[in-house]
């Protein structure tokens, strides 16, 4: 009786772990859109959002806590409860990823873009592309997906590439695009940053399904 009330409070635990990275989808989504429609009052609305995510890692980490202490899990349920207490840390930063674009979308208000936004968007959709697999990967304990979706950041890395060299020649050619294009480096940048984070999570994952320790890339 004791056991089964243990294995539904990982299942529960699990659960929640989904929810928090559905919920770092919709940032994810929504701090581009910001970005491409010039959309303030969008951007401001991730920021808010990201209070939920933060939230969401709080009781998280408390609950894995708690079954630590109570529970006194052994080795499989112990990997589970400590690789989701890292999952939920690298889910959160890239939360707060979102919010660093939504406050440069913020600073760029309705200037004109000085170069279409393509390579950006190609990002955000890899992004999710990986986040959703993540998902998928951590659901079913698929250390094989995992590793296949930790591999998709040097895509991001390669268009990372583009992006910053797009950028430095327009800020070569004019002098005036030096304030919006350091912006939309950062941006880049943060999804850059937020592949590895990603990455990070499916390392946790397979060390879940496999118990071993790999480094992705």
């Amino acid at each position: 009786m004791v056991r089964d009330s243990f294995e539904s409070s990982i299942k529960s635990l699990e659960e929640e772990v989904v929810k928090m990275i559905e919920s770092v989808e919709e940032l994810v989504i929504k701090s581009i859109d910001s970005l491409i429609n010039k959309d303030v009052n969008l951007a401001r609305e991730v920021i808010r959002l990201d209070d939920n995510v933060d939230k969401m890692q709080l009781e998280i980490e408390e609950k894995t806590i708690e079954l630590i202490a109570l529970q006194q899990p052994m080795a499989k349920h112990l990997r589970i409860i400590f690789s989701i207490a890292k999952i939920i840390i690298d889910l959160e930063r890239v939360g707060d990823f979102c919010v660093n674009i939504s406050k440069e979308t913020i600073k760029i208000g309705k200037e004109r873009h000085i170069k279409p936004l393509t390579d950006i968007p190609k990002m955000r959709d890899i992004v999710l592309g990986m986040l959703r697999n993540c998902k998928i990967s951590f659901i079913k304990e698929d250390s094989s997906l995992a590793y296949r979706v930790g591999q998709e950041d040097e895509l991001i890395d390669n268009l990372y590439k583009d992006v910053y060299t797009d950028v430095l020649m327009l800020i070569h050619e004019d002098s005036k695009n030096i304030n919006q294009g350091t912006k939309l480096l950062f941006v880049g940048r943060y999804l850059e940053r937020m592949a590895d984070h990603i990455t990070n999570i499916c390392e946790r994952i397979i060390y879940i399904a496999d118990g071993d320790k790999v480094q992705i890339n």
